[in-house]
């Protein structure tokens, strides 16, 4: 028998002073079963960092030819593709010619700047790219938030975010090793 994706509720208070955009957002998260708790993290820190109205989770690991995140026009066309992990150059060439802006969110601690050296030169051509890179402390940090349900603060300012529930504050700080150009 197959195993069921874990769902979890988040209701975030978004305060991002870099952006002036201060909201609340419901979600519903759906966490496949090969996906660590991590990661799941991650993808909610990427709805974080890009919060609109019209940013949503897709169909995910589930669908082959989408992002797990994306924010799209009414007209159907991609503003904002997320993706997450170690990608495959192919796969974001693929993102950036279908979408106005790409973001790579990166995690994995010692892994990542050795996959970054072997893909660099090659993400270097893409100008609506942006990788950032997500401290493997920050990751495990945020793993002690899961829970079925999260009532999560997020305060967000100079690149700096701080996230907290009633309890518990971490300070998370990306690097971005690729911006737009």
């Amino acid at each position: 028998m197959a195993l069921k994706a874990t769902v979890f509720k988040v209701n975030l208070q978004i305060a991002d002073m870099d952006r002036n955009y201060y909201q609340d957002h419901q979600l519903t998260l759906a966490q496949h079963p090969s996906e660590t708790d991590g990661r799941m993290m991650v993808r909610l820190l990427a709805f974080i960092v890009n919060a609109s109205e019209t940013l949503s989770f897709s169909k995910g690991l589930c669908v082959d030819d989408e992002p797990e995140l994306w924010d799209k026009t009414l007209s159907g066309e991609i503003d904002l593709w997320v993706e997450f992990g170690q990608a495959d150059e192919k796969w974001l060439r693929k993102a950036s010619g279908r979408a106005k802006v790409v973001q790579l969110f990166t995690y994995g601690g010692r892994s990542v700047p050795i996959w970054w050296k072997q893909n660099q030169q090659a993400l270097e051509r893409y100008q609506n790219l942006t990788v950032w890179n997500i401290a493997e402390e920050s990751v495990t940090a945020m793993e002690a938030f899961v829970g079925r349900n999260m009532a999560l603060q997020v305060s967000i300012s100079e690149g700096q975010i701080w996230l907290s529930d009633n309890d518990t504050s971490v300070l998370i700080e990306p690097e971005i090793l690729k911006d737009i150009a």
